[in-house]
């Protein structure tokens, strides 16, 4: 079967790999009808995380038929449509049976890491979903059924970016009237915005440079911010009466980008925070291999976590659901203590969402699909990974679709 596989950093290609068997009795091998690029996969492909290996089948996020089940699995039949969880979970476990599916204690055969398809060897080393097929294990836990009315563009992202947006907003305790900023206008980003808003926020700010993203948070209702024009914390300040937002979600992570240009990237300069940054970049991602525009790590690794924190009003919750690797040691600690800010992070625990949000999309509450900017081919995946990375104009959110 085709498939795409991370060969190291900066290289990445279409290959045929063997088709996946079922190996355990909690199994299932899902035909992948469609799959999805998130900017996670650019993280092992950019340098920023590493433990890859290679010949790794990339992506976590799919929907697709089931050809065959283990006989553990007693809850579907060959031949349901399924959305498949990012995070692997087995359902038994304290943390399971807590709800946090992404700090599940068996499903990672390699250590206590988060267990995720497409992921380096300490994440479990499982292929991913980028694939004309994929063994799912823990199927019973990780397979959702599709109802006929949802169609597979508006399932890919019910995978992982909706769930994961949802789960920021909820973990910034966004209560009826709040006042939120979003760091980040990405995907997940975007998704944030929208469950904000379901979440009752009376007001919401969106902070990015890439027009495209920022005028998509505007037609769903956000105040935008443009970095590269504007200091985001004096603006969010001076917008809010000089108080800053009761909420802040860093949907971004460790590839953030500082401003080149404007009154923010005056006052790195003044502070003489650049240099920082470039040192926190060195640690983060001491192998990189930059190909022309692509895959260059995010130059300022810990820039939404600051502003963030700088911005918040006194006693208010930062939200963090943006990705940072364990070199990631920059924090403004102090800062935030003195503030009494409330920090709720980690990786989404979609399972607890998914069967929630597919409620929501067949109540009509929202069409996840409006997010979607991109239809390609599998065989297409290294080009659209190209254009997705450099953050062409519209390139929001890509779906890879599969041969028939």
């Amino acid at each position: 079967m085709r498939a795409v596989v991370w060969r190291g950093v900066g290289d990445i290609a279409v290959e045929e790999v063997a088709d996946p068997k079922i190996q355990d009795p909690t199994d299932a091998i899902v035909r992948l009808t469609a799959s999805a690029i998130c900017g996670t996969d650019l993280h092992f492909i950019r340098g920023t995380l590493p433990g890859m290996k290679k010949g790794t089948v990339l992506g976590h996020e799919g929907v697709g038929i089931i050809e065959e089940l283990g006989p553990a699995v007693r809850n579907f039949h060959a031949g349901d449509r399924v959305v498949i969880a990012t995070t692997i979970a087995c359902g038994n476990c304290s943390y399971c049976r807590s709800g946090y599916y992404s700090q599940c204690d068996e499903a990672n055969p390699n250590g206590p890491d988060t267990a995720f398809f497409g992921g380096p060897e300490p994440s479990g080393g499982f292929p991913g979903l980028q694939a004309e097929r994929a063994r799912v294990p823990y199927a019973n836990i990780g397979l959702i059924k599709l109802p006929d009315e949802i169609s597979d563009d508006q399932a890919i992202l019910l995978s992982d970016i909706f769930p994961t947006g949802y789960m920021a907003a909820e973990n910034a305790e966004i209560a009826q009237g709040n006042t939120v900023v979003v760091f980040g206008c990405g995907p997940v980003g975007q998704f944030a915005i929208a469950s904000a808003h379901l979440l009752g926020a009376g007001r919401v700010f969106a902070v990015d440079q890439v027009p495209s993203r920022l005028e998509m948070a505007r037609a769903q209702g956000a105040e935008v911010i443009d970095f590269s024009e504007e200091d985001p914390v004096e603006t969010l300040k001076s917008l809010t009466g000089g108080i800053g937002p009761d909420r802040a979600i860093d949907a971004v992570g460790m590839d953030a980008e500082r401003p080149h240009a404007g009154p923010a990237a005056d006052k790195l300069a003044r502070e003489g925070k650049d240099r920082e940054l470039d040192e926190e970049l060195a640690r983060q991602a001491p192998e990189q291999n930059p190909q022309g525009d692509n895959w260059h790590p995010g130059d300022a690794p810990s820039m939404a976590l600051q502003w963030a924190v700088e911005s918040l009003a006194k006693a208010g919750t930062l939200s963090i659901i943006g990705v940072y690797g364990m070199a990631n040691r920059t924090f403004p600690i102090g800062a935030a203590m003195n503030k009494n800010l409330t920090i709720k992070m980690g990786n989404c625990n979609h399972r607890r969402y998914i069967p929630k949000l597919i409620e929501l999309v067949m109540a009509r509450a929202i069409d996840p699909a409006q997010i979607l900017t991109q239809k390609e081919p599998l065989t297409d995946a290294v080009s659209a990974y190209q254009a997705f990375d450099t953050r062409q104009a519209s390139w929001i959110k890509v779906e890879l679709q599969m041969p028939h």
